[in-house]
């Protein structure tokens, strides 16, 4: 890589997100929209996990989740979250920090049923972060649902949505020589504008 400079640098950050983003996806990552989201739940104890990003546009980012997880219930208490997509293999990050409100049921069901048939019944099957005694109960579960299922649409769970992200700060991070890493910091203002991005020291 040849380093991050100023004239890299696009006036809205979703624009160099993009294209790093791309490029993510050309050099054949695999799932190069994994991303790491971070909550805090109500003792102020952080807690991070990788999901899916399914749709962004120039001020949020969007993933789907079940509302009875951890992640959720940190939500309802803190909806401040920060997210890092870790393209390490490029030697490159980013992360935002915002603000998460659950996305309006059309979404949800309209993202629902463009899922993989099996993943929808798997989304019914997992109580997601709740106790189980073995692996062969989820499964059992699984093939439960797949038969009574079978012979019609999956209905969207009352317990499975999705969020928005809103985010207001960016950090695009690109790895250098001798650690002397380039990182520039986008930040809206008062307004909602976005700020000249920073040049952050390594």
């Amino acid at each position: 890589m040849s380093g991050l400079s100023r004239e890299d640098l696009t006036e809205k950050p979703i624009t160099l997100f993009e294209k790093w983003l791309q490029a993510a996806i050309d050099a054949g990552l695999y799932d190069p929209n994994a991303m790491v989201v971070s909550t805090v739940n109500k003792d102020g104890q952080p807690h991070s996990r990788i999901v899916l990003l399914k749709n962004y546009d120039e001020n949020s980012l969007v993933f789907f989740t079940n509302l009875g997880s951890k992640k959720a219930h940190d939500i309802a208490d803190n909806p401040k979250v920060s997210i890092l997509f870790p393209w390490y293999f490029l030697e490159r990050q980013v992360i935002f920090t915002g603000t998460a409100e659950k996305l309006p049921i059309s979404d949800v069901l309209k993202y629902f049923h463009s899922r993989p048939r099996d993943s929808q019944l798997g989304a019914w099957a997992s109580h997601q972060s709740s106790h189980i005694s073995a692996r062969s109960i989820l499964e059992s579960k699984f093939m439960e649902l797949k038969e009574k299922f079978k012979n019609g649409e999956i209905p969207l769970p009352s317990f499975w949505g999705g969020y928005r992200v809103t985010f207001d700060t960016v950090e695009f991070w690109q790895g250098r020589e001798n650690r002397l890493h380039d990182r520039f910091f986008y930040q809206k203002d008062a307004d909602g504008n976005w700020q000249d991005p920073v040049r952050l020291a390594p």
